[in-house]
C-alpha cells in the first residue's frame, strides 16, 4: 500500500474501531433530598446517549403531556404513504435485507419512529399513588411536576417488557416483538430457527422529605427489583453503599452491575464502575465523588415466560450521591 493510501485509510479503521453510544433510559429529579414537606419537584424523563444531556429521545410516558393531533414529532415526507394507505409497509414482521436489521430511525426527512407510552407509578411514602402533573412531551424529554407533601420516601418506577424474537421463513430472517399471549399466534407453525428473549426492565428513582422510610421498597416478586442496604437517598462520596437485588423475590447472584458517573458529555473517558452482586444479592459501590450516578445491573438466565426463551431482566435507577 503507498504511503499516501494507508494514511487516507487509516482514520477510516479507527472509527470503525470506536464502540457506538450506548443508549440509557433515566428519570432525573430536580431534587432528591427535600429537608421538609411543603414543596415540589420537577423529574425530566428521555433516552440519551449522554448522562443527564438530552440529546436522543423523550420517554413518552401515560398521564403526561401530549403529543399533538398527529402523534408525530415532524412533518412525514410529501412522498410517504400514510399507514394503511397503497404502498405503505405491512404492519408484522420485518424481514432483514443483507444489511441486517432495518434501520430504527427515521428516512430523510420523515417522522422519528415513535415508541409507545410506558406506564410511570409514583408512590407516596404511605404507599398512596400521586399522579404528574403539569406534564408536557418535548423533542428530548418529557417533564411533569411532583407534589411533595408527606414526610419519607417517594419511589418513581417505569416498569415494562415483552418478547422479541428472530426466525426463518421462506429463507428470510423476520423479526418480531410482542408479548407472551400474542407469541403463541403471530409466529408462523412454519417458522424455523426461532430465537425468543423476554425483555423485563424496571427503571426508578427516589426523592426523600425528612426522614428517610423504606416502605415503598417492599419487592412484587416479579423481574429484578432493589432492596437496598443502604437507603439510596443516603449516599456519600467516598462511602460505600450496599443494595441487594432481587430477581423475582429472591437474592439475584451475580448480577452484573454498572455504575456510570453523570457528566459524560464534559470528560473524555465513560468513568465506568463494574461490579457483580454475590450470592446474597448483595453488591457494593464506593461512589468516587459527589453528583448524579447512573446505575443498571443486569440478570440474563432461561426463565422466560414462554418455553426455549432467555429471559433479560434489567434494574436501573438514577441516584445522587452528596458531599460527606
Amino acid at each position: 500500500m503507498k504511503t499516501s493510501l494507508k494514511w487516507m485509510v487509516l482514520p477510516f479503521c479507527v472509527c470503525l474501531a470506536v464502540p457506538a453510544s450506548a443508549h440509557r433510559a433515566w428519570l432525573l429529579p430536580s431534587s432528591t433530598v427535600l429537608s421538609d414537606t411543603g414543596s415540589w419537584i420537577t423529574v425530566d424523563a428521555a433516552v440519551s446517549d449522554t448522562l443527564f444531556y438530552f440529546d436522543h429521545n423523550a420517554m413518552r410516558l401515560e398521564g403526561v403531556g401530549s403529543d399533538g393531533p398527529r402523534g408525530e414529532r415532524g412533518p412525514r415526507r410529501a412522498d410517504a404513504p400514510a399507514a394503511g394507505a397503497a404502498g405503505a409497509p405491512p404492519p408484522g414482521p420485518r424481514a432483514e435485507g443483507a444489511g441486517g436489521p432495518p434501520a430504527q430511525g427515521p428516512a430523510a426527512g420523515g417522522p422519528r419512529r415513535q415508541m409507545p407510552r410506558q406506564a410511570i407509578a409514583i408512590t407516596a411514602p404511605d404507599g398512596s399513588s400521586v399522579k404528574p402533573q403539569n406534564g408536557a412531551v418535548g423533542r428530548f424529554r418529557s417533564t411533569f411536576d411532583i407534589p411533595i407533601d408527606k414526610v419519607g420516601t417517594y419511589k418513581l418506577a417505569v416498569v415494562g417488557g415483552g418478547l422479541t424474537a428472530s426466525y426463518m421463513l421462506n429463507g428470510e430472517r423476520k423479526r418480531w416483538r410482542g408479548t407472551a399471549e400474542t407469541f403463541k399466534t403471530d409466529i408462523p407453525a412454519d417458522a424455523k430457527d426461532v430465537k425468543v428473549t423476554q425483555q423485563q426492565r424496571r427503571l426508578e428513582t427516589f426523592v426523600t422529605a425528612g426522614k428517610p422510610s423504606k416502605d415503598v421498597f417492599k419487592p412484587t416478586g416479579k423481574g429484578l427489583e432493589l432492596d437496598p442496604v443502604t437507603h439510596p437517598n443516603d449516599l456519600f462520596a467516598g462511602e460505600a453503599a450496599k443494595f441487594r437485588l432481587l430477581i423475582d423475590g429472591k437474592p439475584a447472584a451475580g448480577a452484573r452491575v454498572t455504575v456510570v458517573p453523570g457528566g459524560i458529555r464534559y470528560r473524555d473517558a465513560i468513568n465506568e464502575i463494574k461490579a457483580t452482586s454475590g450470592d446474597d444479592g448483595i453488591v457494593s459501590i464506593t461512589w468516587p465523588e459527589p453528583g448524579m450516578y447512573w446505575m443498571e445491573a443486569v440478570v440474563e438466565d432461561d426463565k422466560a415466560e414462554v418455553p426455549d426463551a432467555k429471559r433479560r431482566a434489567s434494574y436501573a435507577a438514577t441516584l445522587e450521591v452528596m458531599k460527606p
